[in-house]
């Protein structure tokens, strides 16, 4: 029978086996996976999923059905941020360093990318910070560079999916978004050109309203927490 004429009890048996497997999944669900053990097709499991994820927001629940890292999973609403993340850092300082920030973003930007490509990028050696952001789980090996050397290419894991909150890599922001505006990058050359009578010690005066706010201009960059 196709799903488009399956009767209603049939439909919220199905709703309600998703809301199950998915309770107890350790690891986002693949629909299709979800669409084999219901035995229905996975447009009607996306659809359901779907439902589900209005109705909780309808419901203004804290938590939410997403779609991350290729699958469905359950997570806590983004608004209730401040008392999870009060929850999950009590008592715990541990965080990425503004160094394997760094990393990380050039390989989830680069992916596949070798060891000595990032180290070029960074213009240090990224040995050290990439077997630890590896250790962590967030990337991994992904394959071999056909070229000379067989150079082994990194790129991110479905871990780093699942905590940045991306269904893919393809989700990650645009690289535009993190680059400063004309005012910027105008208020710095004419801060490299400076006057030969200026003294040396004169700071450059940058338009704070013209950064872009990710900590480029006039910030440290952010820390994240671990996780």
């Amino acid at each position: 029978m196709p799903d488009d004429q399956m009767p209603d009890e049939r439909m919220v048996e199905v709703r309600r086996a998703v809301e199950a497997i998915l309770m107890v999944a350790v690891d986002p669900v693949p629909p299709n996976l979800l669409a084999q053990l219901l035995e229905v097709s996975t447009a009607t499991v996306e659809a359901q999923c779907a439902a589900l994820a209005d109705g909780y927001e309808a419901d203004g629940r804290g938590f939410a059905l997403v779609r991350v890292g290729g699958g469905y999973r359950f997570q806590s609403h983004p608004d209730q941020a401040p008392w999870v993340e009060r929850f999950v850092l009590e008592g715990q300082s541990s965080r990425l360093t503004a160094a394997a920030l760094e990393t990380l973003a050039i390989v989830a930007y680069k992916q596949p990318i070798s060891r000595a490509q990032v180290s070029a990028i960074r213009g240090v050696d990224a040995e050290g910070v990439m077997r630890t952001l590896q250790q962590r789980g967030w990337i991994d090996e992904l394959s071999r560079d056909p070229g000379p050397g067989n150079a082994i290419l990194y790129g991110t894991t479905r871990e780093f999916l699942e905590r940045m909150g991306l269904d893919s890599a393809a989700d990650l922001p645009p690289l535009g978004d993190f680059v400063p505006g004309p005012e910027v990058v105008e208020a710095l050359e004419r801060g490299l050109m400076a006057d030969p009578g200026t003294p040396a010690d004169q700071p450059i005066e940058v338009p704070i309203e013209a950064s872009t706010g990710d900590g480029l201009v006039g910030g440290e960059p952010a820390e994240a927490p671990e996780g």
